[in-house]
């Protein structure tokens, strides 16, 4: 049981939800759509600011909400999310608004605006409820890939399954370490996915 617990404690800190918008990118960088086409420097630099502006600063300003002691690192209640999911919404517009400084196509600022729609959304329910922000992590990656899909005619299944048996993975894990119910996950899952997929599908 307790290598179970190891493993899904890693799960959870390979695809913590601070993490998912960097692989976001980097699949939609490296994918056969047709904005993968830019160059290695226009790639590095687009990267650089999603990495900074969605994981490295959210991280650094966990790192010092920690030195409260009335702050609970472990966010076990959902209103112990609310402060640190606000910076993370201010980190994220930071990196949307960047990215419009950059010549490149419009989906990678439409992504990351859907993002941020999502995590205003969980700071919301957060306040009364506890729901699953890796899996509205994972599910809104999901939902971008299928949107994207449909609306360039393009068949992503194997990435699709690749990416719904993470999807399998991480909510398991979430469930063998006591941090959701079920419905919490399926609630975050159907959230990023709506989100997400209806934001592409239809800008």
């Amino acid at each position: 049981m307790k290598i179970n617990q190891r493993i899904a404690q890693l799960l959870s800190l390979l695809f913590h939800p601070l993490l998912i918008p960097t692989y976001g990118f980097l699949l939609l960088m490296n994918s056969d759509f047709y904005f993968a086409m830019l160059s290695f420097e226009a790639k590095k630099l687009l990267l650089l600011i999603i990495f900074m502006s969605t994981f490295l600063l959210p991280l650094i300003s966990l790192g010092i909400l920690s030195f409260n002691k009335r702050f609970n690192l472990k966010m076990d209640k959902s209103t112990d999310r609310v402060i640190p999911l606000l910076f993370t919404a201010v980190y994220f517009y930071m990196g949307y608004f960047y990215l419009g400084k950059l010549q490149v196509y419009p989906i990678y600022r439409i992504f990351m605006l859907s993002t941020i729609l999502i995590i205003i959304l969980l700071l919301l329910i957060s306040m009364k409820w506890k729901i699953s922000a890796h899996m509205a992590g994972i599910g809104g990656l999901i939902g971008a890939v299928l949107a994207l899909s449909f609306r360039l005619g393009m068949n992503s299944s194997f990435l699709l399954i690749g990416l719904i048996s993470t999807a399998g993975l991480i909510g398991s894990s979430r469930l063998l370490l006591n941090k959701h119910n079920p419905i919490q996950i399926y609630a975050g899952f159907f959230l990023g996915f709506a989100i997400n997929y209806l934001v592409i599908i239809f800008l």
